[in-house]
C-alpha cells in the first residue's frame, strides 16, 4: 500500500471506524441536488485582472509585408525569403511547416 508522507498523521483511535467503503459512502454527498451550471455563462462573467485594454493604443509601428518576405500558407506567418522551403499547390510553405 502506498504511503503519503505529506499527509497529516492521525492516531489509530481516530482512524478506527473511518476506514473502508462504509466510511466513503457516508462522506459522499448526493449529486442529484446540484444545480446545472452553464460553463460558458460562468466564463463570460469571469474577468482576469488587467484584462481591460479598451483604452490602450497600439504602440508598435506595423509595416506592410516587404518584397523579400512571404506568407506561409500553412501557419500564415510572414517569413523572410530565407525561410522558404517549397511550394505546395502553388502556395509557399516555410521551413518550419515543411
Amino acid at each position: 500500500m502506498a504511503t503519503d508522507y505529506d499527509a497529516p498523521r492521525r492516531d489509530k483511535e481516530e482512524t478506527a471506524g473511518t476506514d473502508g467503503i462504509d466510511a466513503l459512502a457516508k462522506g459522499r454527498t448526493d449529486q442529484s441536488g446540484s444545480v446545472d451550471v452553464d460553463e460558458a455563462e460562468v466564463a463570460e462573467n469571469f474577468e482576469l485582472p488587467g484584462a481591460d485594454l479598451g483604452d490602450e493604443e497600439l504602440s508598435v509601428k506595423v509595416l506592410p509585408m516587404q518584397q523579400d518576405e512571404f506568407r506561409c500558407s500553412s501557419c500564415f506567418l510572414v517569413h523572410h525569403r530565407s525561410q522558404f522551403a517549397k511550394e505546395k499547390n502553388g502556395q509557399p510553405i516555410c521551413k518550419d511547416c515543411a
